[in-house]
């Protein structure tokens, strides 16, 4: 998976290959996102035998902000921060100069896109990603002879 801006890779993989992600570090530990304006959220990832959960801290985005694109192979999260700050008030420091986050993953074909769900609580996207009924493990049945 490629995010664009990332000028090294490295990968993790959730359980069967479900899902992969990367992004490049520096020496200091910081990604080239993060350097270039962007930052990247925190993720979970949780599977399951029926799917996997992906848990993303976001703080400071509401619903109206936040942006989720499931396509094909890939899930992409894009959210702007709300600060309000009010008019007459000018910041003279800030620790959190970045105001959107961004992070992109790929997608196994073993996972049902079209069945996803996401809620935002406390700052805490939650999407469900099921996996696809030929996936999904089933019983077969025993017949005795």
């Amino acid at each position: 998976m490629e995010d664009g801006n990332a000028s090294a890779q490295g990968t993790a993989e959730a359980g069967a290959g479900a899902l992969t992600q990367s992004r490049s570090t520096d020496q200091t530990g910081g990604t080239a996102l993060a350097r270039s304006g962007v930052l990247i959220p925190p993720v979970d990832v949780i599977e399951d035998a029926n799917g996997i959960t992906l848990l993303a801290d976001i703080p400071g985005v509401s619903r109206d902000q936040l942006d989720l694109r499931l396509e094909t192979n890939s899930l992409t999260i894009n959210g702007t921060v709300s600060l309000d700050v009010p008019p007459e008030m000018e910041s003279r420091y800030a620790e959190v100069k970045h105001q959107h986050y961004q992070r992109s993953f790929a997608l196994s074909r073993e996972l049902d896109g079209e069945q996803a769900s996401a809620e935002l609580n406390h700052g805490v996207l939650k999407i469900r990603i099921p996996k696809a009924a030929h996936a999904q493990p089933r019983r077969v049945q025993i017949n005795v002879a």
